[in-house]
């Protein structure tokens, strides 16, 4: 079944309709007719199998919901921060982090960053875009929980609207240095499993070494890929995949 999204603040359980952009891609483009059913939802866990009601219009599908559920959040907040790459990698990068699971993403201007942000307007307008990726994903690969996108910031903001990085059980930056070691290594450290994680993921040519020891002086411990050096797109999937093996399974 097709899904659909609804916002928190517009979820009425006892009256669920899709806005007008949704119900023109429901009518429009999927070409679906009143009877036939949908899958909608909120982006917090919720979701719901509906009937497309008979007075429906294109601007509001209205719905009549068969059956509800609720999907449990992941056992580890997985936050990425990453580098924002040239072109237009980091729109991937987004989509596969909603597919991997990732519950924050935070776009990096690091010193090294090629792609630039002009104003305070449009970081606002590449955090919408990203987010709107974000959605996109979600009804595609049926992830009920949508990550956040922050607004693109240098590494140094970021760390400290963190309170130096405090809110994270397990910090950690992917590095070519030769002091990094594997997760595991960091894993069998631990008493048990984090219910926070962060990392890092450098742009094109990596973190300057200044801001690899801002984010070692806030807690990150540097992590190896492997001796094949990796593209930064890559690198973003590379780390969600093995840090959602190690920190998601039941």
């Amino acid at each position: 079944m097709h899904r659909f999204y609804i916002p928190p603040a517009a979820w009425n359980p006892d009256a669920l309709a899709l806005d007008e952009g949704e119900s023109h891609h429901a009518l429009n483009v999927l070409r679906l007719a009143p009877g036939e059913k949908v899958v909608v939802f909120n982006g917090q866990g919720t979701e719901a199998t509906a009937v497309i009601a008979p007075e429906s219009t294109k601007r509001a599908v209205r719905l009549t919901v068969v059956h509800r559920a609720k999907t449990p959040p992941l056992p580890c907040r997985i936050t990425l921060a990453q580098a924002v790459p040239k072109g237009k990698n980091m729109d991937l990068i987004v989509q596969k982090a909603t597919e991997l699971g990732a519950a924050e993403i935070a776009p990096l201007l690091s010193e090294r960053t090629v792609s630039k942000v002009e104003d305070d307007e449009d970081a606002a307008a590449k955090q919408a875009k990203w987010q709107t990726v974000v959605i996109e994903a979600a009804k595609q690969c049926g992830q009920n929980w949508l990550p956040t996108v922050a607004a693109p910031r240098s590494p140094k903001d970021f760390f400290a609207a963190r309170g130096g990085g405090k809110a994270f059980d397990l910090m950690l930056i992917a590095s070519l240095q030769p002091d990094s070691r594997h997760l595991r290594t960091y894993l069998d450290e631990l008493p048990g499993k984090p219910a926070s994680a962060l990392i890092l993921v450098g742009p094109e040519g990596d973190f300057t070494p200044a801001e690899i020891a801002l984010a070692k002086s806030a807690g990150c411990r540097p992590i190896t890929l492997g001796p094949i050096v990796l593209r930064t797109e890559t690198a973003a999937i590379y780390c969600l995949s093995v840090l959602s093996y190690e920190l998601q399974a039941g």
